[in-house]
């Protein structure tokens, strides 16, 4: 199994500090308003890498944090008059309820900085004393930058090059610009903690340091987060982590790519940041996760508006061939455990997913091959006879069963078709203004001609339609339709 390691900028053979195990933190959400889809991203990823870890057999421990204790935080629970944790509790709440709709799973420990405060006085009162860091006249205390040989490894940048762009006036404090502060001094109207320094709260940078620390220990197999974090966040956790144990912090830096909409950085500001709720509002969650596992997790994504919806056509026809295989599986006796085809598609679906998963998570890829999949699987229903329908039934409950196993993994096909296709058709048909009594007498009529033996009618029924965007489908159960809209997939 290969990953791409953010400190070389190579994918790398990965190999766990203890055999079979797996140790995983990832920053998680700063909670001073509603999770947005960047954060879906960055859940959605580091959750299918969990579960893709699991299902190779290692024995996985994932850590996520809140953070529920910071500037942003304190500015708006005092613009909204409210306690800053008591705040922070009701954005976790909202979160979580988020996440849930999204279908993404809880790690299993999710902590927060502010239950963390104890671990974080010890862990900077021991930088302190290793000469890492000090103490100001006003209660602050600052990493001293110069004391890492080291900094600006993962972010390949140079000491020299930081304290040109600092601007000197505003860090008196400091003996050095590029220092950071990792406990910071109360100021009136701000939630503090007694120190050995004063009342004050932690810096951002010691949360997460110092919450990996005390859950997972010194060393840490991968530690995660957006690509946004590399600088300062990350390299700074790095700082103080190796200056405080002599240890390496983690031994493989995962980073997913950032999230714009429409071409821009998404932002309150701009009026362009989409949030969970409102986008799980608009689609299935399934749809979302595609939408995002469509990419490799390192790649930025560029989200239009079309985006979502040609997802929403894709998993439309997942589900409709497969709601149309588990009809052929019924109709004809398949069994997954008989004999099936020996055809190449068929044979390779687990494998394929995992030498596409192996290398780097490439959920993109794997995506890719679920379309070659389906379309095997309606060309086989397509060309079945009296003759091969047992085998070709035998070969879809197989291929079917075998889908279902690896690509839960990335969340897919969790749902009940009928459910699924039903709540995206409705969707459509209130969108589009569509009038169903309308077409199912139209239907009838159609039926009425064909029967007559007036298939000019039948035809010309059927044209006015498809003009509509209706499509009309003739089964043995009789007509079906759907709309044109949700078969646009392949554009």
């Amino acid at each position: 199994m290969k990953i791409t390691n953010s400190m070389t900028g190579k994918k790398e053979e990965f190999i766990p500090i203890e055999e079979g195990k797996v140790k995983m933190y990832a920053c998680g959400i700063t909670v001073y308003d509603l999770s947005h889809i960047g954060h879906a991203r960055q859940a959605i990823d580091y959750d299918m890498i969990t579960e893709y870890l699991r299902y190779r057999g290692y024995d996985v421990t994932y850590v996520r944090n809140y953070t529920d204790v910071d500037d942003k935080i304190i500015n708006r629970a005092n613009e909204l008059g409210k306690n800053a944790l008591e705040f922070s509790k009701e954005q976790i709440l909202e979160t979580e309820k988020d996440m849930e709709a999204l279908h993404v799973k809880k790690a299993d420990i999710m902590t927060k900085a502010s239950e963390y405060i104890p671990q974080i006085i010890k862990f900077v009162e021991g930088l302190i004393e290793k000469g890492h860091a000090y103490v100001t006249k006003n209660g602050d205390v600052y990493f001293s930058v110069k004391t890492d040989s080291d900094y600006g490894k993962l972010s390949h940048r140079k000491v020299s090059e930081l304290r040109n762009g600092v601007r000197i006036e505003l860090d008196k404090e400091k003996e050095d610009p590029v220092d950071f502060a990792i406990w910071k001094a109360a100021k009136p109207g701000e939630i503090s903690w007694e120190s050995p320094w004063g009342k004050g709260r932690p810096g951002w940078h010691i949360e997460c340091s110092a919450m990996a620390l005390n859950t997972l220990g010194e060393t840490i197999d991968i530690h995660g987060g957006g690509k946004d974090l590399v600088f300062p966040h990350h390299e700074n956790e790095i700082a103080q982590s190796e200056s405080l144990t002599g240890k390496t912090f983690a031994n493989y830096w995962s980073h997913c790519g950032l999230i714009k909409i429409n071409g821009q950085k998404m932002g309150k500001s701009l009026g362009n940041s989409l949030t969970i709720r409102d986008a799980l509002e608009r689609y299935n969650y399934e749809v979302i996760k595609y939408t995002i596992l469509s990419k490799h997790y390192t790649s930025d994504i560029d989200l239009h508006d079309s985006d979502l919806q040609l997802s929403e056509g894709h998993m439309y026809y997942f589900y409709s061939t497969i709601k149309a295989i588990d009809e052929f599986i019924s109709n004809n006796g398949g069994d997954a455990k008989s004999k099936v085809l020996e055809d190449e598609i068929p044979k390779t679906i687990v494998s394929k997913f995992i030498e596409v998963m192996d290398d780097d998570f490439n959920s993109a890829i794997a995506i890719a091959n679920l379309h070659t999949i389906f379309k095997y699987a309606n060309g086989l229903m397509k060309s079945a006879n009296k003759e091969n329908k047992q085998i070709i039934a035998n070969t879809l409950a197989k291929s079917l069963e075998d889908v279902k196993s690896v690509y839960r993994i990335l969340g897919f096909f969790e749902q009940k078709p009928e459910k699924f296709l039903s709540e995206v058709k409705e969707k459509y048909i209130k969108n589009l203004n569509i009038n169903v009594d309308d077409i199912e007498k139209q239907l009838i009529k159609r039926a009425e001609a064909k029967k007559n033996k007036d298939f000019k009618t039948a035809d010309t029924i059927r044209d006015v339609l498809e003009e509509q965007g209706i499509l009309i489908k003739d089964t043995k159960e009789g007509t079906v339709w759907d709309l044109k809209n949700l078969y646009n997939f392949s554009k």
